[in-house]
């Protein structure tokens, strides 16, 4: 990953990136987000139409910091940041 090989810390959207090799994400929550598509799109097989339906905001957002990549890039992560995160990976 070329974060680690430049030593320079990433942020992402999706935590996906973080799992890969990120330094961490903050992002919309996927399972929430692809409930609501799946809430969305039933309504619209059930005969509504698609132009009379909410546009929704994601409501949960998820913080996640890898460990590893953090040691590997050498960047300490306060305590306070983990404490703060849904997630740790190490």
């Amino acid at each position: 990953m070329l974060a680690v090989r430049y030593g320079t810390p990433g942020i992402y959207t999706f935590r996906d990136y973080a799992e890969a090799g990120g330094l961490m994400s903050y992002g919309p929550d996927n399972a929430d987000h692809i409930r609501q598509t799946a809430v969305l799109a039933g309504r619209i097989l059930k005969g509504e139409k698609a132009s009379d339906l909410p546009v929704l905001r994601s409501s949960r957002f998820e913080f996640v910091i890898n460990l590893q990549t953090a040691k590997m890039i050498g960047v300490d992560v306060p305590p306070s940041l983990l404490a703060r995160a849904d997630e740790v990976t190490e």
